[in-house]
Formats: C-alpha cells, structure tokens, sequence
C-alpha cells in the first residue's frame, strides 16, 4: 500500500503535495469530529490522522513534510498573532508580577529535573562529559510550551477567566524563556563537547538581541497595519492585508533569524491593546481563517513521528523528559502560583496545563545537533520527537481538565454558539396570548393591548394556526376601512408566510426569518396537527442570548476579581 501511495505522489508531478493536504485537511476533520464525540480534544483527532497517514500508511511521506515546512512556519506566524490576540493589557495588570514568578518556577523547575534524570539515564551509557551536555540540552528545549496547541483547547472549550488568561500569557511567553535556556544550555554543551562557536555571555546576549528585534519588528508592523485597516471596512480587504502582514513578519524573520512566534504575537499584542475595537473584526477574520490551516498543522505533527524499536537507552530518555517536564512544570507552577498568591484555581489546576510541547522544542533541539556527533545528533532528536508527541497527546487533555476544574469552560460563549446550541422550543415563548377566530375586535385589541409581544397567533376552536395579529395591522385596520361591531379576529388576521416547529435548529429558523425580513415566526407541532405551540421571536431570542452571555461573562468577572484580590 505504501507503494502505491508513493507511486501516485511521484506520478503528480508537481501537484504531488496537492492530494496528500487536501486528505490530511478533510481526514483531520473527520477524526476530529469522531474524537469529540468520547470528549476528547479534537487536536487530537488531527495528531492520529497525521500518524494513519504517515508513519502507518506512509500515505504523507517524510519528503512531503520537508517540502510543506514554509507552511509550519506559516501556521506558527497565524498561532503566535492569535495568540498575542488575547493578551490585553488588564491580563499584565492584573497578572503581570504572577505570571513572570509562574513562569520562572515552571520552567526552571523542569529545566533542573528534566536535567537531573537525562544526566542519570545516560551516566550509565557514556562518559559524563557527553552526559552533562546532553541533559543540559534536553533541559533548556523542555522549557518550551506549544501555544498551538494549548491555546487550541481553550478555544475549543470557548474558556474564560483567571487560569485562562494566565496560561494564555505564559506560553505566549514560554517561547522566550525556552530561547534563553536554550542559549545557556547549548553554549554550556559547547563547551564540554569542543563544538563552542562562542561564549556563553556572548550566545545569551545575542538570543536576548534576537527576542527584542522580533518584538520590535511585530511592533513596527502594527504601526503599518493599523494605519492601513483605519483606511479600509472590507472584510475581505482587512483578511487580506492582515494575512499578508504576517507573512512579511515570518519572512523577514526568518531572514535575520528572528522568532517567527514572538514576531507575529507583537503583532497581535500591540494590535489588540491599540485598537481594541477596530481590530475585533481583524482577529474574528483570521479565527475562522485559521480552522484549515490548524488542521494541516497538526496532522502535519502526527505524520513526523517516526517509529522505531530503539534501545533502552532510547526509551529510558524518553521516560526521563517526559516524567520530567510534566513533574517540574506541575509542582513549579503551583510553587509559583502559591508564592506570587495567586487564586486557588490557578494554583491547584494550571500546572496540568503547560504540558504540550510541538515543533518549537524539535527545531532548538535540530539547531542544537551542530554540537554533537551524528550518532548522538540522532539518538537526541528521536527522544526529543518521541516524546514531544506523548506530550502532545496527553497535554490537550490536561489543558481541558485544568480548565474544567477551575469552572472556566463555556465561559466564553457568543451569541453564535449559543444559536448552535438551542433548539427553537428551548427559546420559544410560550406565554404569548392566543387569539380565537371568532373574537370580537374589542376583545383582540384587549389581548393585544395586555403583551409586549409583537404578534398574537390566531386559532380555531381546534386550537390549529391560521394566521397572526400585529399591532400593525390593528393600526391598518383602523385607517383603511370602517369599524364594524361585527369585525371578528379572522378578519384582520395576516396569513401564515412561514411557521416552525420546536424541534428545528434555531439557526435555521434565525436564518429563515433573515430571509424573510420578519421578526417572528409561529411555533407549530410537528406533522398535520399544526397546532400552535408559541411564538419564536427575533427580539426576545437576542434578548435572552445576550443576557445568557452576559451572565457567563459576569461568572468570569467574578473569578478575576478574587484572582486579583
């Protein structure tokens, strides 16, 4: 089968890339829908397909995945802006001295274990030498927390509040802590194994350099791209301009070796606290914009694994950089979190957030393997590949747990997710007054005149819908034609245009009354009964979603307040 999977990729030409995206996009959805029906992360539907596909089937080829790497760097830009997205400026002034404390105890914390157990493991293997300057190695690139996937569950889950906004921040700036321990630890590798190009001050300050212009070109950009966007309301136009921006930031920092991901989350950061409501529709854009290309990113990370029977010492680093980064970010965070005094939730559950680690930690850890020997070059990245995929596997998982227990999922909701959500007999009024064929016009204009609701269903005496009375058309009534004593309620009813029934999405009984330019529409049984059931106004829909959101809002409020306090 591999065979012929390769056959077909050779046989298309330069097309070849084409049908193995355009699988791993729609196989990745598919196993992602799949997934979440067990509550599972969709990330990691999209992780699986990308090991079916690769590894397994051999369908995405490692040559594949070396041709798409512009496009890993291009989904990185899109993951760092979003994520500078949601870093406003009250998350640094309410959390700002806590999450620089959280984010030194975590990382150091996993930095000294993930050190201590790599050294111990390969003690027993080579000299202590090569040891030292693997495990020093090991320890700075387990520093880095994946905010791809990270910030992914929390979308997903549509979480809200103090844990949410703190591990937001942290792996925004997780990336700049792993570049620093990185510096250090490969400078220090350097110098045990003979391969030092120069000092450690000198690497440190030049990662330092590399950090402050990649801040500055994302904050130059934004200069450009608010200037721009003032000048401009099409959507199309404003997409358009925002994704070209970022892609001038990846390329120019890839030219002069800058982070791609602290780039492009300037971008976002500046952005977002400028022009925070000019920009709403910027980031909404590039959110719906970003679904396919999260889906190929990921599967993208699931088809590099590559499988091997290994040794014991292979397995035994493994188990020494997973145990170690989950065990030092867990009790760092919480040491962190308890000594800067932090909020109960966020000291007890973000720990269990900062496991993902993706391509960030793989590319230090290829740019590190200049230091060592081919043999050991390659012993290092299959650990370090190895066991960022169990990381990525078990880390979306503890990301929803964190946020589930600290009561933050579905505080984020919208108006749109929650139409997604109803049904439209969970929203329809039922308490609307119904009106009797045969009744008097005194009478209708005293039902009329006792509700707020802008139409009143008329019914027969077998209480089946024939039609609706508005205040309108009592007004019409009144200008165009004589009042009688013998007018009754069918006479002024307005026909039925449409009708729904209560089991209908109520997205698509909103979309209907879009189409037809109404404010309600009549609520009928299911089958021929048509028998009214209640009213399915467009205001009192609104009304009620934008309270419901409203009061989800407050919960989080709420939760930054004590967090605060």
């Amino acid at each position: 089968m591999t065979g012929l999977f390769e056959c077909v990729l050779a046989e298309t030409g330069g097309g070849g890339l084409i049908l193995p995206i355009g699988v791993a996009v729609f196989g990745g959805t598919v196993g992602a829908k799949i997934i979440q029906r067990y509550h599972i992360p969709q990330i990691i539907g999209y992780i699986l397909i990308g090991v079916i596909l690769g590894p397994m089937l051999g369908f995405i080829s490692q040559e594949s995945i070396g041709h798409l790497e512009p496009f890993n760097i291009f989904a990185l830009g899109i993951i760092g802006f979003l994520v500078g997205g949601e870093l406003e400026r009250e998350i640094f002034a309410k959390f700002g001295r806590q999450v620089a404390l959280i984010l030194l105890f975590e990382g150091l914390m996993a930095f000294l274990l993930v050190g201590i157990l790599s050294f111990t493991v390969m003690i027993f293997f080579a000299g202590w030498q090569m040891s030292l300057a693997v495990a020093v190695v090991f320890a700075a690139i387990c520093a880095a927390t994946d905010p791809a996937s990270t910030v992914s569950v929390l979308w997903e889950y549509k979480a809200r509040g103090p844990l949410t906004a703190m591990l937001t921040a942290i792996v925004a700036l997780d990336d700049a802590l792993a570049l620093v321990l990185y510096a250090i630890g490969v400078s220090v590798a350097g110098v045990i194994t003979g391969h030092q190009e120069q000092g450690l001050w000198s690497a440190l300050g030049s990662s330092l350099f590399h950090i402050a212009g990649a801040l500055a070109l994302g904050a130059a950009a934004a200069i450009v791209l608010i200037w721009i966007l003032k000048r401009t309301d099409d959507p199309e136009k404003v997409l358009a301009f925002t994704v070209g921006a970022v892609l001038v930031i990846i390329g120019i920092a890839a030219n002069f070796h800058l982070d791609v991901i602290i780039a492009t989350m300037a971008l976002g950061v500046v952005l977002v606290n400028v022009e925070p409501r000019r920009m709403a529709s910027c980031f909404s854009l590039m959110h719906r914009f970003s679904a396919p290309v999260y889906v190929l990113f990921f599967v993208l990370v699931g088809a590099r694994l590559k499988f091997s029977g290994g040794n014991s010492m292979i397995w035994l680093l493994v188990i020494a950089y997973v145990v170690g980064s989950v065990v030092g970010k867990t009790g760092g965070s919480y040491v962190g979190a308890a000594y800067s005094k932090t909020v109960k939730s966020v000291r007890n559950y973000l720990g269990f957030c900062l496991y993902p680690q993706g391509g960030i930690a793989v590319g230090l850890l290829i740019m590190a393997s200049r230091k060592f020997d081919s043999e050991t070059s390659a012993l290092m990245l299959l650990v370090v590949i190895i066991g960022a995929f169990i990381l990525q596997i078990i880390g979306p998982l503890g990301v929803k747990f964190g946020a589930r227990k600290a009561g933050e999922i579905g505080l984020n909701i919208t108006e749109d997710d929650l139409v997604k959500k109803y049904s439209v007999g969970e929203v329809m009024d039922t308490k609307v007054p119904v009106v009797g064929a045969g009744m008097s016009l005194s009478e209708v204009i005293k039902v009329v005149g006792s509700t707020d609701s802008s139409c009143c269903p008329v019914v027969d005496k077998d209480h089946k819908l024939i039609g609706g009375i508005t205040l309108d058309g009592i007004r019409n009534t009144f200008s165009t034609q004589e009042l009688n004593d013998w007018l009754v309620a069918i006479d002024i009813a307005e026909p039925v245009v449409a009708k729904v029934t209560p089991e209908e999405a109520l997205s698509e009984a909103l979309e209907r009354i879009k189409q037809l330019d109404i404010e309600y529409l009549p609520v009928v049984t299911s089958g021929d009964g048509d028998k009214h059931v209640g009213i399915l106004s467009l205001r009192s829909v609104r009304r009620r979603l934008g309270a419901e959101v409203l009061a989800k809002q407050k919960e989080a409020d709420k939760m930054y307040g004590l967090a605060h306090a």
